[in-house]
Protein backbone atom coordinates (compact mmCIF):
# COMPACT_ATOMS: atom_id res chain seq x y z
CA UNK A 1 0.00 0.00 0.00
CA UNK A 2 0.88 3.48 -0.52
CA UNK A 3 1.83 5.75 2.09
CA UNK A 4 0.68 9.40 1.61
CA UNK A 5 3.10 11.78 1.44
CA UNK A 6 1.10 15.01 0.47
CA UNK A 7 -1.08 16.80 3.04
CA UNK A 8 -4.93 17.37 2.35
CA UNK A 9 -4.61 20.86 1.10
CA UNK A 10 -2.19 19.77 -1.42
CA UNK A 11 -4.11 16.85 -2.37
CA UNK A 12 -7.31 19.48 -3.06
CA UNK A 13 -4.89 21.35 -4.52
CA UNK A 14 -3.90 19.48 -7.20
CA UNK A 15 -7.37 17.62 -7.62
CA UNK A 16 -8.93 21.30 -8.75
CA UNK A 17 -6.19 22.05 -10.37
CA UNK A 18 -6.10 18.51 -11.83
CA UNK A 19 -9.74 18.68 -13.30
CA UNK A 20 -9.65 22.43 -14.74
CA UNK A 21 -6.68 21.70 -16.87
CA UNK A 22 -8.31 18.05 -17.78
CA UNK A 23 -11.40 20.31 -18.66
CA UNK A 24 -9.98 22.97 -21.03
CA UNK A 25 -7.83 20.79 -22.72
CA UNK A 26 -10.64 17.78 -23.16
CA UNK A 27 -12.59 20.80 -24.73
CA UNK A 28 -9.96 22.26 -27.06
CA UNK A 29 -8.84 18.76 -28.03
CA UNK A 30 -13.08 17.45 -29.29
CA UNK A 31 -12.67 20.81 -31.64
CA UNK A 32 -8.72 20.25 -32.60
CA UNK A 33 -8.32 16.41 -32.65
CA UNK A 34 -5.32 16.83 -34.63
CA UNK A 35 -2.96 18.74 -32.01
CA UNK A 36 -1.08 15.92 -29.83
CA UNK A 37 -0.15 18.90 -27.25
CA UNK A 38 -3.57 18.14 -25.77
CA UNK A 39 -3.16 14.96 -25.13
CA UNK A 40 0.16 15.28 -23.39
CA UNK A 41 -2.02 18.53 -21.31
CA UNK A 42 -4.60 15.27 -20.49
CA UNK A 43 -2.44 12.75 -19.42
CA UNK A 44 -0.30 15.38 -16.65
CA UNK A 45 -3.59 16.68 -15.59
CA UNK A 46 -5.26 13.36 -14.63
CA UNK A 47 -2.15 12.34 -13.06
CA UNK A 48 -2.30 15.40 -10.79
CA UNK A 49 -5.90 14.38 -10.47
CA UNK A 50 -4.69 10.92 -9.29
CA UNK A 51 -2.24 12.34 -6.98
CA UNK A 52 -4.87 14.49 -5.17
CA UNK A 53 -7.09 11.10 -4.55
CA UNK A 54 -4.34 9.20 -3.23
CA UNK A 55 -2.16 11.44 -1.85
CA UNK A 56 0.94 10.10 -3.16
CA UNK A 57 3.31 12.48 -5.20
CA UNK A 58 6.17 10.13 -6.85
CA UNK A 59 8.45 13.47 -7.29
CA UNK A 60 8.37 14.01 -3.41
CA UNK A 61 8.68 10.61 -2.48
CA UNK A 62 12.21 10.40 -4.71
CA UNK A 63 13.28 13.96 -3.06
CA UNK A 64 12.48 12.77 0.11
CA UNK A 65 14.36 9.21 0.31
CA UNK A 66 16.90 9.89 -2.04
CA UNK A 67 17.96 13.62 -1.10
CA UNK A 68 21.40 11.82 0.71
CA UNK A 69 22.55 10.06 -2.54
CA UNK A 70 21.75 12.91 -4.29
CA UNK A 71 23.35 15.89 -2.12
CA UNK A 72 26.11 14.11 -0.78
CA UNK A 73 29.25 15.90 -0.96
CA UNK A 74 32.04 13.53 -1.51
CA UNK A 75 35.11 15.14 0.80
CA UNK A 76 36.38 10.85 1.52
CA UNK A 77 39.94 11.69 0.19
CA UNK A 78 40.51 13.93 3.33
CA UNK A 79 40.40 13.17 6.62
CA UNK A 80 38.52 15.36 9.46
CA UNK A 81 41.59 14.84 11.99
CA UNK A 82 43.93 16.25 9.16
CA UNK A 83 45.05 19.97 9.62
CA UNK A 84 45.95 21.46 6.24
CA UNK A 85 49.17 23.66 6.17
CA UNK A 86 48.97 26.94 3.59
CA UNK A 87 52.21 26.95 1.34
CA UNK A 88 53.38 30.01 0.98
CA UNK A 89 55.07 30.92 -2.60
CA UNK A 90 57.09 34.54 -1.86
CA UNK A 91 58.18 34.47 -6.15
Amino acid sequence: MVRPNIGIVNALIRITCGLSLLSWATSKYCKKPWRDSYIIVIVLAAMKVGEGILRFCPITYLFENNTETFFVEEDDEYDDDEEFEESYNPS
